[in-house]
């Protein structure tokens, strides 16, 4: 059935749609002008004349990024890592949060252990003991020493078991009944529902993984183990000419610091780019009926 509109409430959604538009307008255009600048000249990029729309064209930053074996293979560490990290924390999440979604007539220790998970947020063991036990375990300079520390990430614990006690008890009661367990409970009821949580949880490990350059720096001796971000911030982040052919001299008049910062700037930040649009459907309401607690 069709309303007619008033004037105020169409002049609210005009002003609403310009607001939200600006809002997306200022979100977009730091991205803009990374991608202007990485394909400008080093000269009008150096001379700031660049804002959102490149000055002297040219893909020289662009040679200069691909061209580097050392960038392609943090590349592909980082993508190693994404994978398998996020295959391995979103496990972790799933089986930790299903058992302290249960109320302590179910699960007697349940608050104890929600505690000790809590207790991991404020306080943590510390750098060194944490590097000492990686040590230890034989994981330094291996893809391990980036998955394993932080596997089990307890804000999206909380996220999920908070989805999966919004979930009817009816389902669980019914399986129960048909001699369903609960591991079969979990993969056949809870996570085909929780679809929303998950994608929600699964792109906050993606983008934790993937912007995380830290423990890169302190987990791997040699650079060439290094992720994208590491290696961004210990080698890339300054122009560095040694990766420059000496024979390639009109390579290196057009490259500039800005330009190949902002060419591997974006080339890093493409893939949530890529990923984040297919996920946004669940992102709202994964968040929304995680954070609700009955």
């Amino acid at each position: 059935m069709r309303t007619n509109r008033s004037f105020s409430r169409r002049l609210f959604l005009i002003c609403n749609f310009i607001f939200l538009a600006s809002i997306s307008l200022l979100c977009l255009m730091p991205i803009i002008h990374i991608l202007a600048i990485s394909f400008s000249s080093g000269s009008a990029a150096a001379a700031g004349k660049v804002a959102l729309w490149p000055v002297e064209f040219t893909t020289a930053a662009y040679e200069n990024v691909f061209g580097k074996p050392e960038y392609l293979r943090a590349f592909w560490v980082s993508i190693q890592r994404v994978i398998l990290g996020t295959i391995i924390s979103m496990l972790l999440t799933v089986i930790t949060a299903y058992p302290l979604s249960k109320d302590s007539q179910q699960f007697r220790l349940r608050t104890f252990y929600a505690w000790v998970f809590v207790f991991t947020i404020l306080f943590s063991g510390g750098l060194i003991p944490t590097y000492l036990t990686v040590k230890t375990l034989g994981m330094i300079d291996t893809i391990w020493a980036l998955v394993l520390p932080g596997a089990v990430a307890v804000f999206n614990v909380i996220l999920l078991l908070n989805f999966y006690r919004n979930l009817p008890k009816e389902l669980e009661e019914s399986s129960r009944i048909d001699g369903a367990g609960h591991f079969t409970t979990l993969w056949k009821i809870y996570v085909p529902l929780s679809l929303p949580a998950l994608a929600t949880t699964a792109l906050f490990t993606m983008v934790g993984h993937w912007n995380s350059w830290f423990d890169g720096m302190i987990y791997m001796n040699h650079p060439e183990n290094y992720p994208l971000q590491t290696f961004l911030q210990t080698i890339i982040i300054k122009l560095d000419f040694r990766f420059i052919k000496a024979e390639n001299v009109e390579l290196m008049i057009k490259l500039s610091d800005r330009t190949s910062k902002a060419a591997q700037i974006f080339v890093a930040a493409f893939p949530i780019l890529i990923v984040y649009p297919f996920m946004q459907r669940f992102f709202i309401k994964g968040i929304v009926m995680g954070s609700v607690k009955e």
